[in-house]
This record gives structure tokens, C-alpha cells and sequence, in this order.
């Protein structure tokens, strides 16, 4: 049985006021409404990441994240964390690659790779993350963006080191938009990428391991997606940042 991980991506949201009252509404509400297997995340700003994790340690359900972290383990690199610091305040996950940063910050696949290698070393699952644009996808490119993207960041890792892996599908067009892909294409993009898995780490790595779609997913459609063979889960962005909205998409997991 492949795990289930409901993330939620708070991006650069929430005061430290605000983020505390936000979690402890998640975890109670899940301790009184959800009675499922699947492991649900939070993955605040860095500054959070400490109390949020204290918050939440005797949590059945509960793990924490980031949302980036250097590919250095020290030195004179002003304003990065590591993945050792990240650890040390309790985070269990580490987003890596998502839109924003190879948008925004100029994050390239071999960069990216070395931040794998960096979290993978202090025992660390990184959420690795893959998508195309708008353009790409109309151009009917987006196979091919996603197998550079796959192959040039992850293919240098041992079947075992790739078994902790998580990978998550966020199609560039549908993050933030309102648009969602349909259950159809994001199962279509799944099954791409578990083959490609497949034929580079072999059947038991791909069979096992967790591909979360990621793209304006909410309540309302989130029970449509989890239908499908190949999608195991969600990194949630705006619905993430309200208890309600967030939990009932935990709650279509079963």
C-alpha cells in the first residue's frame, strides 16, 4: 500500500499568531473528524517550523515540513537554511522544486539535485516537485518537460534513496488559477511519471512510492482526483490556509 500525504503548502502566509491558531484548529478537528491512514502535513514559513512542530508531536496524523532548504550543510551563505537546522527544528519534510522557485529564484533540475541530495543526507523526505506551463502543456510538451525534470534531478539516485522520495504533480497552470486539471489529465500525468520510475528504479520502487497532485485542489474536487489508481494524495496551497477548507480535503482521503 502506497502512503497518503495530504500537504499543505502555506507558501509566505500566516503571522506566527496566526499560524499557531491555525494549526491547533487542523488538529483538532482531525482528532475529532477524521479517521483515516493518510499522513497530513503542514508546511509553514521557516520561523514556524519549530513551535509548529512542538505543537504537534503527539499528533498521530500530524508531520512538518518546509518549503525549500540549501543545498550547502554550512558556511557563508546568508539568508539559507539547511537541511541539517530544519531537522533540528523538527521537520520531517522539505519541499523541493516547486513553480515558485524555479519561477521566481531561478532554480534549475541540477541544482535541485543537489538539494535532494542534501535532504535525503540528514534523513529527510523531500517532496520533490514537477509541473509544466500553460505554454508547454498547449505545445503538448509537457511529457517531455516533466521527463527532464524527473530524470535530470532524480535519476542519479540509488532505487533505495529514490523509495524515500515523494513526488508531487503541479501542473504550472492550474497553481493558484482556480483551474484544476481534470481527473483525467493529472491520472494521464500520473501514470507517465510512475513509468517513468519504472523504467529507471524498477517496479517495486515505482509501485510504492507517493505522487501528490497539486493545482487549485479543493473539497469539491478533491475526492474526483483521489479516485484515481495513481494519485495518492495533495500539496494543497490556498485551501491550506483556512482549518475548514483544508480538513475536509484530508477527509476525502480515506
Amino acid at each position: 500500500m502506497r502512503k497518503k500525504i495530504i500537504a499543505g503548502n502555506w507558501k509566505m502566509n500566516k503571522t506566527f499568531d496566526e499560524g499557531m491558531g491555525l494549526v491547533s484548529e487542523i488538529s483538532n478537528m482531525l482528532k475529532d473528524e477524521y479517521h483515516g491512514n493518510a499522513e497530513v502535513i503542514i508546511i509553514p514559513p521557516f520561523v514556524h517550523i519549530n513551535a509548529i512542530s512542538r505543537m504537534v508531536v503527539s499528533d498521530r496524523n500530524l508531520s512538518v515540513g518546509a518549503q525549500n532548504c540549501s543545498n550547502h550543510v554550512s558556511g557563508a551563505f546568508t539568508g539559507e537554511v539547511s537541511a541539517a537546522m530544519l531537522k533540528s527544528c523538527g521537520a520531517t519534510y522539505v519541499i523541493i522544486g516547486h513553480s515558485e522557485r524555479r519561477q521566481y529564484f531561478g532554480e534549475l533540475n541540477d541544482w535541485l539535485a543537489k538539494k535532494v541530495d542534501a535532504v535525503l543526507a540528514e534523513g529527510l523526505i523531500p517532496i520533490y516537485c514537477c509541473g509544466e506551463t500553460l505554454e508547454e502543456r498547449e505545445s503538448n510538451k509537457h511529457f517531455d518537460v516533466l521527463k527532464s525534470q524527473i530524470s535530470e534531478a532524480l535519476f542519479h539516485l540509488t532505487s533505495e534513496q529514490m523509495s524515500k522520495v515523494v513526488v508531487a504533480y503541479e501542473p504550472v497552470w492550474a497553481i493558484g488559477t482556480g483551474k484544476t486539471a481534470s481527473t483525467a489529465q493529472a491520472q494521464e500525468v500520473h501514470a507517465f511519471i510512475r513509468t517513468l520510475l519504472k523504467d529507471k528504479f524498477g517496479a517495486e520502487v515505482s509501485d510504492n512510492i507517493t505522487i501528490q497532485y497539486g493545482g487549485s485542489v479543493k473539497a469539491d474536487n478533491a475526492k474526483e482526483l483521489f479516485s484515481a489508481p495513481d494519485i495518492d494524495g495533495a500539496l494543497v496551497g490556498g485551501a491550506a490556509l483556512q482549518s475548514r477548507s483544508f480538513v475536509d480535503i484530508v477527509k476525502e482521503m480515506a
